[in-house]
This record gives C-alpha cells, sequence and structure tokens, in this order.
C-alpha cells in the first residue's frame, strides 16, 4: 500500500507497479475519459430528474444530453471549408466596399465602428443571428 497524503489526509492506495515506485498507479475505469463538469444547481436538478425519468445515471444522462443537443445546434465549419470560406470572403469584399464609401476624414475608431455594425448588424439584432455565438444571460447588456 502506498499512503497518499493530500489537503483532507491521508489515503492508501494499492501500489501496482513496481515494489519501489511511489507514484499511485491509475486505474482504468472504461475506455472513456473522465471529463468533470461544473454546472449551477438548478441545473444539476433538472439533469438529475431527466436521468431519473430516463433510468439513467447523471454521467449517462449528460451524455446523452449534450449529443442530443449537438444533432440540432448548426454545424461549426472549419474556415477551409468551401462555405465557410466563401463567407469570409464574402465579408472581405464587403468591407472593402463600405470602406470605399466611408469619409476618409473620420477617425479609424468610428470607421471601425461603421463597418463593425454594417457587416454585423446592429446589436439588438445579434441574438436572433444563427452564426453567432449566444452570450450567456448575465453577460448580456
Amino acid at each position: 500500500m502506498v499512503q497518499l497524503h493530500g489537503f483532507h489526509g491521508m489515503i492508501e492506495v494499492s501500489d501496482f507497479g513496481s515494489k519501489d515506485s511511489t507514484a499511485p498507479v491509475r486505474r482504468r475505469t472504461g475506455i472513456d475519459p473522465i471529463s468533470a463538469v461544473k454546472m449551477p444547481e438548478r441545473l444539476t436538478e433538472a439533469v438529475d430528474a431527466w436521468a431519473e425519468a430516463h433510468r439513467l445515471t447523471r454521467s449517462d444522462a449528460i451524455c446523452k444530453l449534450i449529443e442530443l443537443g449537438l444533432k440540432i445546434a448548426p454545424p461549426v465549419l472549419p474556415p477551409e471549408h468551401p462555405i465557410a470560406s466563401e463567407a469570409i470572403r464574402i465579408e472581405e469584399i464587403a468591407i472593402h466596399e463600405i470602406e470605399t464609401l466611408l469619409d476618409p476624414a473620420l477617425p479609424a475608431d468610428e470607421r471601425e465602428r461603421r463597418i463593425r455594425r454594417l457587416t454585423e448588424g446592429p446589436p439588438e439584432f445579434s441574438h436572433e443571428r444563427i452564426d453567432l455565438p449566444k452570450d450567456s444571460p448575465k453577460h448580456r447588456t
């Protein structure tokens, strides 16, 4: 047995390695790696209720809910994907055309603000856009 000292006392772990090894050996608990998830208490309660209704463990319920969410989420295309690269090219053309229409006497920050507003749209409609990431409700202004 190997004794490990931590913040909350001491635990004993079987030493499956060589006899002179002081490092604990990690046992495989399954084929999938373990991931920790930090969730608000209300969300944890909702996941637990869903898991109970579907006779699943919390871990399996979280996996299933994520899979379901990913099935309905719009796909994220890599920049080298033809559709994504075409969208970037179209945006670059639009920015170039807008720059030619703007008054050259405008300060740089005002030019950038106007270009951003024309290419991204007014901020009051950003929550409607499906191509932009959604901010969590506590970050919206």
